[in-house]
């Protein structure tokens, strides 16, 4: 099992995709109520070399021995990725080893202020990052920011960002009943987006529990109700849970693997990553699916979120 490596993880938007975790659970920047990934321990915007260069590139010269088929090496799992701040060097090493290889960023893009972050991020083939929020009190509400980061700065560099980078900009907004999705809310953020000026923008909402209990998901009728009242180009809902199975890279092995787990107690997402050795990342992706074929089920305790076989 590698520690910094996960995947190929079953993804509509990115195929294949490699993931590489640069950043130890749960380091970010936000603390976002509806993360599948838990609660942030270290909130902060200090950029450090987290995980270690060295430590990455072993792993990944091991994973690409095999010649594997994958689409993309993505930069994503347990925090926030750009917080290490040596992402340009690996960056710079996939481009110069794996070249046939497309490279992808899941930010939260809360950092790309930092002229030198944009700078190490314009070799990505594609930076997917996120805008929850264009005003300073629902983006506190929602993603429970770093006291550092306010929402205008946030905003001007994902505007920077497309001036500088020539790749493509997929920006993902997560909407949730009573937080983000208010008329006033949603002009600010047709706002921002025309001056962001992204190639996608991509809806999400809750399909798993997150750090707050009670969250409330938007319906696909009122994504697409949201996208006819901004009348905006290139807007679409980003696929549901049970789409994934259709991923090549999509394995019943490790489905069965957490189903038997679960079977033999209840389960933290915590829980499943230690017994098994698979990322939490990865073990997400399943547990969606899961969910949405009602064959698990969840129920919050002192703990956390524990997963558990659903009584049919």
């Amino acid at each position: 099992m590698y520690k910094h490596l996960f995947g190929p993880v079953p993804s509509r938007r990115l195929g294949m995709s490699l993931g590489i975790d640069l950043i130890p659970k749960k380091v970010c920047s936000l603390n976002c109520v509806y993360c599948e990934v838990g609660k942030t321990t270290k909130l902060t915007i200090d950029r450090m070399e987290y995980v270690k260069y060295d430590q990455v590139i072993s792993e990944l010269k091991q994973f690409m021995s095999d010649n594997p088929k994958i689409d993309y090496i993505t930069f994503s799992g347990s925090g926030e990725p750009t917080l290490n701040c040596r992402i340009g060097d690996v960056m710079n090493f996939i481009k110069k080893y794996y070249p046939e290889t497309k490279t992808a960023v899941l930010t939260n893009g809360t950092l790309l202020f930092d002229k030198k972050l944009r700078t190490e991020l314009l070799q990505a083939d594609v930076i997917l990052p996120s805008l929850d929020a264009a005003s300073q009190s629902v983006f506190e509400k929602i993603d429970r920011p770093s006291t550092k980061l306010k929402i205008e700065t946030y905003i001007q560099g994902l505007i920077d960002l497309r001036k500088e980078y020539k790749g493509k900009i997929w920006l993902e907004i997560f909407l949730l009943k009573d937080y983000n999705d208010s008329k006033k809310e949603l002009n600010l953020l047709k706002k921002a987006i025309l001056k962001i000026n992204p190639d996608i923008i991509q809806l999400n909402t809750l399909d798993r529990p997150g750090t707050v209990a009670s969250l409330v998901p938007l319906s696909k009728n009122e994504l697409q109700e949201i996208i006819d009242y901004w009348n905006l180009p290139n807007v679409e809902i980003i696929a549901s849970a049970l789409e994934r199975t259709s991923v090549e890279s999509y394995s019943g092995d490790i489905e069965a693997a957490i189903l038997e787990t679960i079977a033999r107690r209840p389960c933290t997402l915590d829980d499943l990553h230690r017994f098994s050795g698979i990322h939490v990342n990865e073990i997400n992706k399943y547990l969606g699916i899961l969910e949405a074929n009602n064959e698990i089920e969840t129920v919050n305790l002192e703990r956390g979120v524990f997963y558990e076989l659903k009584n049919k």
